[in-house]
């Protein structure tokens, strides 16, 4: 089964669908992008479609083949026509995430902290922080594990206590 995600405005992916290679062979007995594509306008009325890789996950193949268009679409994320790829939304109120065009994920300026160096200890007990971003200073924040008091901030490469 060929995959195929139907877009609205912005490229935002409105519907996805599974469809039968059949229905996509050209002249040539070869499975074409555009021939599907064709073919579901002419079933639905609806003129924006794009393939997807049911099999392609954050940049990587589940089966070990070429990773096809970033990663698998969904309803709510993007195609982005310029890269040729789907991808996550940016976060809301993240401005300073940029999108990974292998990943098809928006990713923060500092990468995320390792949780195996996340952790705290109170009376020898160790616990994890809980990770936060923080748009206003562009970095990560670990609270203690019930979210309500800041412990430390993320300098890149090790937690700065506060």
């Amino acid at each position: 089964m060929a995959h195929f995600a139907k877009l609205g405005i912005n490229g935002k992916v409105i519907q996805v669908v599974t469809f039968d290679n059949n229905k996509m062979l050209n002249a040539d007995g070869i499975e074409d992008e555009e021939v599907g594509r064709q073919e579901l306008e002419r079933e639905t009325g609806w003129p924006l479609w794009k393939q997807y890789s049911f099999n392609t996950l954050h940049g990587t193949h589940t089966q070990g083949k070429t990773p096809f268009r970033a990663t698998s679409a969904g309803i709510g994320m993007f195609y982005n026509e310029e890269y040729n790829i789907f991808h996550t939304p940016r976060p809301n109120g993240f401005d300073s995430w940029t999108l990974n065009t292998t990943t098809g994920k928006y990713e923060a300026p500092t990468p995320f902290p390792s949780y195996d160096v996340s952790t705290y200890q109170i009376d020898g007990t160790t616990y994890k922080y809980t990770i936060l971003w923080n748009e206003s200073t562009k970095k990560w924040e670990g609270f203690n594990d019930n979210g309500t008091t800041k412990l430390a901030i993320w300098n890149g490469s090790s937690w700065n206590i506060v």
